[in-house]
């Protein structure tokens, strides 16, 4: 990639902004997760329940990334973002303040930080309608590596819940996103080439399309066992291994960090040799290393190197696949993004919820792993389908600048 060329392609200031809020918008959708020891403890929560709980923010991000998607569209990407993260803080502000003494209460809290799981349905938007074709999975990889703030609530929030208890640390993620807020207010700029508002019908013709389905399912692998993964490590590593929060949360955050840190990567790789190519490596070795993790190795190191490995699969397949969404629905960014970041966030649902009830009712984590490996699987034999239609249609060289 030419550097100069990117710079002077889009704005760069903008680019930091949606960052800086997707960063912080993650950290605080996935902190019941590096939280769950503790509240499990006070709570009384069962493994199901637990799994539940950590499950909870990411279905209703990825059923809220819908909403976004609109707002997006209908209001603009900037107006959108500030809203959703008014109302995060305002649900932070109250959980501190009124405090979480219950199950049901936890649970209610969860479909709040929900809306900071939508945030990706707007900052993925802001940044790709500033930037040209053959420059969008770097610019989308760069955004979205955003996801990285899921490692940060695994580093600070269990050592922050040990000194101060949990539910402490609902006020004190409140000063990094009043910060962020005003920053990204002061910072970020929307596109004067955003398309047009749409129709409700607008929206739902999307769906007829076959590739908006296979985008949403190559993403529900991707970024769903990503945000799975981040969700529910620290519980498994305090279950499976007896390490205790801190320990599990520094574990945790070395696996997310990983996923996180290569997603640009994993864009720029897609830009030089194309998101199918990219995402047919990156589904064998996610399957691969989730598999080998399901049969639970003697020690929490091993296990680890193991996590470290899917999630940087895992990673890359998140920039790989947004490599490839611009290219295919440019005009419908906003509510593509909507529909392929829902499908993440169920993905990550399926997961986080099934390794709970899979450790209730087996005693063991290993189908829950199997069954997502197998998933991979199957979206790589779906990769395989429409390669050759998306080379020779919407993808042709003739068609797009970009490598598909």
């Amino acid at each position: 990639m030419d550097k100069n060329s990117f710079l002077q392609a889009g704005h760069t200031p903008t680019l930091i902004a949606a960052f800086l809020y997707f960063d912080l918008a993650f950290m605080v959708w996935v902190v019941l997760g590096p939280l769950g020891v503790g509240i499990a403890r006070d709570l009384g929560l069962s493994h199901a329940e637990k799994g539940l709980m950590v499950a909870t923010p990411v279905l209703a991000g990825a059923l809220l990334r819908i909403v976004m998607g609109i707002l997006v569209d209908r209001l603009s990407p900037k107006k959108a973002a500030i809203i959703g993260q008014i109302i995060v803080i305002a649900a932070m502000f109250y959980a501190w303040l009124a405090g979480v003494h219950s199950y049901a209460e936890v649970l209610v809290l969860g479909v709040f930080l929900g809306v900071a799981g939508a945030s990706f349905a707007a900052a993925l938007p802001l940044a790709s309608r500033w930037y040209p074709p053959q420059h969008q999975g770097t610019a989308m990889g760069i955004a979205g590596a955003g996801n990285s703030g899921t490692a940060l609530a695994a580093l600070f929030a269990p050592g922050l819940a040990a000194a101060f208890g949990w539910t402490n640390v609902f006020g004190i993620v409140l000063i990094p996103l009043l910060v962020v807020l005003v920053a990204f207010c002061l910072m970020a700029r929307d596109a004067p080439d955003a398309p047009p508002p749409k129709t409700l019908g607008e929206y739902l013709k999307v769906l007829r399309d076959p590739d908006a389905w296979w985008f949403m399912f190559f993403y529900a692998v991707t970024f769903g066992g990503f945000v799975g993964l981040a969700s529910s490590l620290v519980i498994y590593f305090n279950t499976q291994y007896g390490l205790d929060p801190k320990t599990a949360g520094f574990f945790t955050a070395g696996c997310v960090f990983a996923g996180s840190l290569v997603r640009p990567i994993g864009g720029n790789v897609a830009d030089r040799i194309g998101g199918v190519k990219s995402l047919t490596v990156m589904y064998l070795l996610a399957a691969l290393f989730l598999a080998i993790v399901s049969f639970g190795l003697p020690e929490a190191w091993m296990a680890l190197a193991m996590f470290v490995c899917a999630m940087l699969a895992l990673g890359m397949g998140n920039g790989a696949v947004f490599q490839l969404v611009p290219q295919r629905f440019r005009r419908e960014i906003g509510v593509m993004t909507g529909l392929v970041g829902m499908a993440g966030g169920v993905g990550g649902f399926y997961l986080a919820s099934s390794l709970g009830y899979s450790q209730q009712l087996t005693g063991s984590y290993q189908a829950g792993f199997l069954i997502f490996a197998a998933l991979a699987v199957f979206a790589l034999i779906g990769l395989t389908a429409v390669k050759t239609r998306w080379r020779t249609t919407w993808g042709a060289a003739h068609l797009s600048s970009a490598k598909i």
